[in-house]
C-alpha cells in the first residue's frame, strides 16, 4: 500500500519523492510546478505499471533506506531470499563549480551489488500531462531518449541500453550508474561523472551542515529538518514551496486535497525566523528577496494569499481525472484557487519577514527607506482591512468572517512599521504607525476576547478557538503570562487536543468535521507549554512528535491522531519549521551542557 514513508532528494531546482523500495513515484520537472514526469504516488491505485522510475530486485525480501549523514544523498539496501543485496544511492547533483553553484536538472541512481548474486530489473516509465501520455522513446549507444510534447529526458548509463530498454532482469555484477537528466550528452565516462558528483554532491551537504546554528538536543533532527527546507527552496527566485506535491489528501476519503507547489504569504514570518535561528543567511535573504519582489509589485498594497514560484499571481485551480489519486482518494487537483480569497494575514506575515532586513547586519541587501515605503502600502492595506471579515489563515472556502489572527497580523503590521520608522529616524512615520497599531489592539482586545469562554475566540465575537492563537505572545501581542493567553491555552487544549495532537479547529467547514490534527499546530501548542513554565510536558509530547516522523525524519501536514499515519502533502516546510522552532526553545543552552 501507498505511505507517505518516502525520502526526498532535490538540488533547489527541482525535487522527487522516492520509496522504501528505492522506487521514484514522484518528480515535477524541470520545476516544482511543472507537470510530474514521475507520478505513481497519485496513480498506483489505478494503474500501477507508469510513472515510476525503479530499480527493482527480483525476489524482494527486506528494505531498508536512510540519509547519508547531514547529506540529502538517500541509501536505499534490498535485500533478496537468496541472501543477495544491491545498493541504490540517489541524488541530484548540486555543488560549487566555475564560481557558481551547478544544479542541473538531473537525477543520479548508483546500484551496486553489497552481497551474493542479485537479479535486478530497471524500468524507467515516465508520462506526461499528468499521467495521460507516455513518450516516445528512442535510443543510442549508451542512452535512451524519453520524448514529450514540452520536453526531452535521456538516460545515460553504462548499464546495458538493452536491458534497460527491454526491462530485462539480470545479474548485478558491477556498480552500474543511471543518470537522468537533459537530452544532452556526457564528455566523460558515465562512472567517473557519477563518482564526482556524488562526491561534490555530498560534500556540499555536509559542509552547509556544517554552517548550521544548532541546539544542543536533537540536533540529526534540526538537521534533517533544515536540510528538508533547503530542498524545499527554488533557488533561482528564492520561492519556498509549501511541499513539493498535491492533492494528498489531509484524511482519508476526506475530498481534503490540494496543490500546495506554491508559495503561500503567511508562511513567510515563520520561515524567515526558522532560517535566522538556523543562521542560514543566504538562504534566508534569497527569500526575502522574492518577498520584496512580490511587495514591489503590489503599486496598492493589495496582496492575494498565494503566488507561484516565478512569482505568478494566476494559478486557476482545475480537476484532473487522468490520475486516481493518492491511493485511488480523487480528486486530484492543478492549481490552487486560494489565490482568489481575501486573507488579510498576509500584509503581517510579509512585513514580520521583511523587518528582519532592516535589522539584521549580516544581509548584503539591507532594507532602506525605499523599501520601507512599499511596505507602508501594506500597512495602509492592513490599517483599513483589520476589521474586514476573511477567509482566515485556515482558508474557509464557504464562509468569512472577522478571523481574530488576521486582524492580530494586520496589527502587527502596523506595530512593526512604527518599530522600522523609528530605526531609520522617520519619527512623524513612527508616530503614525504607533497610533495605527494602538488603536486596532484596543478594539481587537474587545471584539476577540470572550468572558464566557474565558478564552480569545477564533473570531470577532465568536464561540470558538482555533489553533493559531497560540501565537498571540510571539507576535508580540500579549505577554505570556497575561492571564488571557493563558486561559486561551487552557481552552485550546480542552478542545482541540485529541492524544499527544492538535487539531487547527473542531468545527464543521465546508468539507465536514476535521479527522486528522495538524501537525505545526503541535508544535505550536508545545511552545506555548515551554512557554507558560510547562517545561516536562513540552518536551515529552515535543519527543512524540518526533515519533511521528517517518522512517527518515520527515513530516506531512497532518497526523492521524489514533494510528499517527500521516496524511496531507509531503514533505510539509510548515511542519519542518515548527520542529525547528521546538528544537530551539526546547534544547538546553550549550553553557548548560557540560
Amino acid at each position: 500500500m501507498t505511505t507517505l514513508d518516502l525520502s526526498i532528494i532535490g538540488n533547489g531546482n527541482y525535487s522527487a519523492l522516492i520509496d522504501p523500495r528505492g522506487r521514484i513515484v514522484w518528480s515535477c520537472l524541470p520545476r516544482f510546478d511543472s507537470d510530474p514526469r514521475f507520478c505513481a504516488l497519485l496513480n498506483d491505485h489505478q494503474d500501477g505499471e507508469k510513472g515510476f522510475y525503479e530499480v527493482e530486485l527480483l525476489d524482494l525480501a527486506d528494505a531498508e533506506q536512510a540519509y547519508r549523514k547531514n547529506s540529502a544523498v538517500v541509501e536505499t539496501r534490498l535485500k533478496d531470499r537468496q541472501g543477495g543485496m544491491i545498493q541504490i544511492t540517489d541524488f541530484a547533483p548540486r555543488f560549487h563549480q566555475f564560481g557558481r553553484m551547478f544544479r542541473p536538472g538531473m537525477m543520479i541512481r548508483q546500484v551496486a551489488p553489497m552481497a551474493g548474486t542479485p537479479r535486478i530489473r530497471i524500468r524507467v516509465r515516465p508520462t506526461f500531462g499528468y499521467g495521460q501520455g507516455e513518450p516516445e522513446r528512442t535510443r543510442g549507444s549508451n542512452h535512451i531518449r524519453y520524448v514529450m510534447p514540452d520536453l526531452t529526458l535521456r538516460v545515460t548509463t553504462d548499464a546495458s541500453v538493452t536491458y534497460v530498454w527491454d526491462e530485462v532482469s539480470f545479474v548485478l555484477e558491477r556498480p552500474v550508474s543511471l543518470l537522468l537528466g537533459p537530452d544532452e550528452s556526457f564528455t566523460q565516462p558515465v562512472a567517473e561523472t557519477s563518482r564526482e558528483f556524488l562526491e561534490k554532491t555530498d560534500d556540499y551537504w555536509r559542509n552547509w551542515s556544517r554552517s548550521l546554528s544548532l541546539p544542543f538536543e536533537w540536533q540529526d533532527a534540526v538537521i534533517r529538518a533544515a536540510i528538508t527546507l533547503k530542498l524545499c527552496s527554488f533557488e533561482e527566485t528564492g520561492a519556498i514551496v509549501a511541499a513539493p506535491t498535491t492533492s494528498i489528501p489531509e484524511a482519508k476519503g476526506s475530498a481534503r486535497n490540494w496543490d500546495y507547489r506554491f508559495c503561500w504569504l503567511r508562511d513567510s514570518y515563520f520561515v524567515v525566523h526558522a532560517l535566522n535561528a538556523l543562521g542560514t543567511t543566504r538562504t534566508m535573504e534569497e527569500y526575502l528577496s522574492y518577498i520584496t519582489n512580490i511587495v514591489a509589485a503590489s503599486e496598492d498594497g493589495y496582496l492575494q494569499p498565494v503566488f507561484g514560484i516565478t512569482l505568478e499571481t494566476r494559478l486557476d485551480e482545475t480537476v484532473i481525472d487522468s490520475l486516481a489519486g493518492y491511493r485511488g482518494m480523487a480528486p486530484v487537483r492543478i492549481g490552487n484557487d486560494a489565490y482568489k480569497q481575501v486573507q488579510n494575514d498576509g500584509y503581517g506575515a510579509v512585513v514580520l519577514s521583511s523587518a528582519q532586513a532592516f535589522f539584521d547586519r549580516r544581509l548584503e541587501h539591507p532594507g532602506d527607506i525605499t523599501l520601507f515605503h512599499r511596505l507602508e502600502r501594506l500597512g495602509e492595506q492592513a490599517a483599513r482591512r483589520w476589521n474586514e471579515p476573511d477567509a482566515g489563515i485556515w482558508e474557509y472556502r464557504g464562509r468569512a468572517e472577522v478571523h481574530t489572527y488576521s486582524s492580530v497580523m494586520c496589527w502587527a503590521a502596523c506595530d512593526r512599521l512604527n518599530k522600522i520608522a523609528e530605526h531609520l529616524g522617520v519619527e512623524d512615520r513612527a508616530a503614525y504607525w504607533s497610533g495605527k497599531a494602538e488603536a486596532i489592539r484596543e478594539e481587537i482586545l474587545k471584539r476577540a476576547w470572550n468572558p464566557k469562554l474565558e478564552s480569545f475566540a477564533a473570531t470577532f465575537d465568536g464561540e470558538t478557538v482555533d489553533a493559531v492563537l497560540l501565537l498571540l505572545p510571539q507576535l508580540g501581542f500579549v505577554a505570556v503570562d497575561d492571564r488571557r493567553y493563558v486561559k486561551t491555552v487552557e481552552r485550546i487544549e480542552k478542545v482541540l487536543r485529541r492524544g499527544d495532537h492538535i487539531f487547527r479547529y473542531v468545527d464543521a467547514d465546508d468539507f465536514g468535521v476535521p479527522a486528522t490534527a495538524f501537525n505545526v499546530c503541535s508544535f505550536w501548542f508545545i511552545e506555548a507549554l515551554a512557554s507558560l513554565g510547562r517545561e516536562a510536558e513540552a518536551r515529552a509530547l515535543f519527543e512524540k512528535m518526533l515519533e511521528a516522523r517517518n522512517p527518515v525524519g520527515l513530516l506531512s501536514e497532518d497526523i492521524d491522531p489514533a494510528t499517527n499515519e500521516l496524511w496531507g502533502n509531503f514533505p510539509q516546510t510548515y511542519s519542518m519549521v515548527g520542529l525547528i522552532h521546538c528544537a530551539m526553545r526546547l534544547s538546553k543552552p550549550w553553557e548548560e551542557a557540560f
